[in-house]
């Protein structure tokens, strides 16, 4: 039987991240589980993927710092040869208009969003591309709606993280294009998950074109769709998964 291939989830421990790594392990990845601070929800992921008979590693690092994003990979190296990527570690930042945002919780929201997310991609396209050695493999980063829609009023510095998002995606798509690997990203509309800050689901479903949030599973199908080979030819796609918001 062939060895699985491995694939790391930043924010592997919550939301969408978790709903990615179990149901990946059960199409046969071993997965490295990232998580920055709480240690008992990855392990609880990890834990349910090996009662199902899957393999996952809990792997602690801060996505905002380069050394630990390093670290993370090189302890995914033990499970095995890297065939995936996904970027879903994430904050909200701070909430409301722009001019009573202070500098310092926007650095970190950009540390992490932004600059996680391109130092990870990095790393995967070390171990990925064909001209490192590498076998291929796929890349799939989060967006938001919140990346087109604008964030006024609420969260403009987060929808600014995700639009550069979606420019890393189409950008690095061509540029490894063939070199074995595709690099696309979802962008989830209004998701009920423990990020939304408390009240706003309730307030916004009745704007929602299907009057609900859509769920981290739903989110998590369609990320590893794009991991897989049916997606073959999908490459610098950014797919909605915003329930027509």
């Amino acid at each position: 039987m062939a060895e699985a291939k491995v694939l790391v989830v930043t924010g592997g421990g919550r939301g969408i991240g978790a709903a990615v790594a179990r149901r990946a392990a059960r199409l046969g990845y071993a997965v490295a589980v990232n998580y920055r601070g709480n240690q008992a929800r990855a392990a609880s992921v990890v834990a349910a993927i090996r009662q199902e008979g899957g393999r996952a590693e809990a792997i602690a690092a801060d996505v905002a710092r380069e050394d630990e994003i390093e670290r993370l990979f090189a302890q995914a190296d033990r499970l095995g040869r890297l065939g995936a990527l996904v970027n879903s570690a994430g904050l909200l930042g701070p909430i409301g208009r722009l001019e009573s945002v202070p500098a310092a919780p926007l650095a970190e929201l950009f540390a992490v969003n932004v600059l996680g997310s391109f130092l990870c991609a990095r790393e995967a396209v070390k171990r990925l591309s064909t001209k490192h050695g590498g076998a291929g493999g796929a890349i799939v980063s989060i967006s938001s709606t919140a990346a087109v829609l604008g964030g006024g009023g609420e969260a403009i510095p987060y929808a600014a993280t995700k639009g550069a998002i979606e420019t890393l995606t189409i950008g690095l798509a061509r540029e490894v294009a063939m070199e074995g690997i595709r690099v696309n990203c979802v962008r989830p509309g209004m998701i009920d998950t423990e990020m939304q800050p408390p009240g706003r689901l309730e307030r916004a479903q009745a704007g929602l074109p299907m009057q609900r949030p859509g769920t981290a599973d739903e989110v998590a199908n369609a990320i590893v769709w794009l991991l897989s080979p049916e997606a073959s030819y999908v490459s610098g796609a950014v797919l909605g998964v915003s329930g027509a918001r």
